[in-house]
């Protein structure tokens, strides 16, 4: 499958998903192979990232590639002179092999793609998409249970700006069998849009506002915290808290259930480093470890 820039989920298909899954082995059995020596690749990150930016690097170096980087493009890079984030691929694709961005604003990586001679990768745009999220955790789903289809998933939290679960949902469509439950505060709801596609894609869905009562019913946990940075003040004091994984409700869950997360996470999780690190139910630092071969495996499909 030819993908001239990544910037959406919908982008992926069964079969290169399938083929990413087993690179993606192959690069963890295997780390010492360099198929992508010579390439460079220039991450242009305008919001804070610890995981995304740091594993795409990695991913890069591990592969044999070499890496340009601003960290706060939004403070250090000719954007705080007001150059246009146009002007600023313009330049940038002429030093690398690919430009892998991450921005503030909806679009942004569409403009960026718009004008850049070389590959795009979506980082995540504003309240927009994130693919490559959604590409580590349906790897991260099929190394826990085995399938990327009949299952049930439960979507946690801030559901209106979540990008991150705006992209999986995008991605769910294109499976069987599987159902979504979405559980957040009326006001941060999923977007209608999404919830037309999923209804166009067959996929069934349910819209509930009582997190313990979901947790014995899915396969699936995807929590997400409350993005104070997208949303308003009065929206973020009023879902503030409102659902947390305790050890209590976590007992609620069923032996093969998998706990995801994007990371960071903070009140919304509320278990100790012991818990975490010995219930086999909890699967989101392994699911952020996938990140770096699921975006090894990425890059290079795209580069070669």
């Amino acid at each position: 499958m030819v993908i001239k820039h990544l910037l959406e989920s919908q982008q992926f298909d069964e079969e290169l998903l399938f083929h990413l899954f087993s690179q993606s082995e192959l690069f963890r059995r295997n780390p010492n192979l360099k198929p992508l020596n010579g390439k460079i690749m220039a991450t242009l990150f305008y919001e804070p990232s610890t995981r995304t930016r740091l594993s795409f690097e990695t991913a890069m170096l591990k592969l044999g590639g070499q890496v340009i980087s601003t960290e706060n493009a939004k403070e250090f890079s000719s954007a705080v002179k007001g150059e246009s984030i146009e002007d600023t691929a313009r330049i940038i694709s002429a030093y690398a092999d690919c430009i892998v961005i991450r921005h503030y604003e909806d679009g942004a990586a569409a403009k960026t793609a718009s004008v850049s001679k070389v590959l795009v990768i979506n980082a995540g745009d504003g309240k927009g998409q994130h693919p490559t999220q959604a590409l580590l955790d349906i790897y991260t789903i099929f190394r826990e249970i085995g399938r990327i289809e009949n299952f049930k998933i439960a979507m946690v939290g801030d559901l209106s700006a979540g990008r991150t679960v705006h992209s999986l949902s995008y991605l769910l469509g294109k499976f069987k069998d599987i159902e979504i439950i979405f559980v957040s505060p009326k006001n941060l709801r999923m977007k209608d849009e999404i919830k037309d596609y999923l209804t166009r894609h067959g996929v069934k869905f349910k819209e509930e506002e009582d997190l313990n009562k979901v947790l014995p019913q899915v396969d699936i946990v995807y929590m997400t915290r409350i993005q104070k940075e997208r949303i308003s003040a009065e929206d973020y004091e009023s879902a503030k808290g409102k659902y947390v994984i305790n050890l209590s409700n976590l007992n609620l869950l069923k032996p093969s259930a998998r706990i995801l997360h994007p990371l960071p996470h903070v009140e919304e999780i509320d278990l100790s480093l012991e818990i975490e690190q010995a219930d086999k139910r909890i699967a989101y630092f392994r699911q952020a470890e996938n990140g770096l071969y699921a975006r090894m495996a990425l890059l290079r499909h795209l580069l070669m």
